[in-house]
């Protein structure tokens, strides 16, 4: 009965939380069943009720290395790096794949799942966290079809091999998902307020990639201003340092690598601190 009475007599306390990083990192740890839940979901949603299912895995990056290869290796004849031009791009395409699939779910997470996130209460952050995750499984299936690929030209007698910098392969990942996620919150918090911008976001994301070495390397573009903004790209340094690990060409040198962390890190923080910022009214603006 004490217990009771002890219990009754609790006062709690609900407020909002004030700091520009202010999550609780322990209830995004407990929450991780929800995580998962929310991962399997991307998995089995995303090619739900179409015809050739997990097939487009492979048949869109396929048909958009064969376009490159046409247009920007025949047609333009940009250098590859002395690399065959099919695997030049599909490298690039591999990494930009993932980049562009973790920025554009995080940018459209809370539009897409307003039904959720106005009936119960999840911590907000495991949305995007779980494109992150989710994107990771394509990225694995364009990998292996890069590896096929890659066997094909090897026997055809391509001078092509792996180096040292393939173990370095890890880190670029997760920097094109940090980069990638602090740019989708970014966006996400603007397009919980202007809607309009969704519609955009396709076109940016296209524009974002040209911006970027998919389809030229940095060794192409002269010393001087325009290198260092390619070089401020989080992107260059992922796409440079995974050419050079797969491919044996590339040019990832130090300058490059540490202005694409520095500027992933600081995307990452923007978009938790504009994402912390809009939270408190996500459920009255959806």
């Amino acid at each position: 009965m004490a217990r009771i009475d002890s219990l009754l007599s609790r006062t709690i306390h609900i407020r909002a939380r004030r700091g520009w990083l202010d999550f609780d990192w322990r209830e995004l740890f407990e929450s991780r069943d929800i995580l998962t839940m929310l991962v399997m979901r991307e998995w089995s949603a995303l090619y739900k009720q179409t015809i050739l299912g997990p097939l487009w895995f492979i048949i869109q990056p396929t048909l958009m290395t064969v376009v490159f290869t046409v247009i920007f290796g025949r047609i333009a004849q940009i250098p590859t790096d002395g690399t065959p031009p099919f695997l030049f791009y599909l490298s690039g395409i591999l990494f930009w794949n993932y980049f562009s699939g973790v920025l554009n779910h995080a940018a459209l997470s809370f539009a897409s799942n307003a039904h959720i996130l106005t009936k119960v209460y999840i911590p907000r952050l495991l949305i995007p966290a779980a494109g992150v995750i989710a994107q990771l499984a394509h990225f694995a299936v364009h990998l292996l079809l890069f590896v096929v690929f890659y066997a094909g030209f090897w026997i055809l007698g391509a001078t092509v091999h792996p180096t040292r910098w393939v173990v370095a392969i890890p880190f670029a990942v997760f920097q094109a998902a940090v980069a990638a996620l602090g740019a989708g919150l970014l966006v996400c918090a603007l397009t919980i307020k202007y809607r309009d911008l969704r519609f955009a976001l396709p076109f940016f994301l296209q524009l974002a990639m040209y911006l970027s070495p998919v389809v030229y390397p940095l060794s192409a573009v002269p010393d001087g201003r325009l290198r260092v903004l390619l070089m401020m790209n989080p992107m260059t340094a992922v796409i440079e340092i995974g050419r050079l690990g797969l491919l044996g060409e590339g040019s990832p040198d130090l300058r490059c690598i540490a202005l694409g962390c520095t500027v992933a890190l600081a995307l990452l923080v923007a978009g938790l601190i504009s994402f912390n910022r809009m939270q408190r009214t996500f459920a009255d603006i959806l």
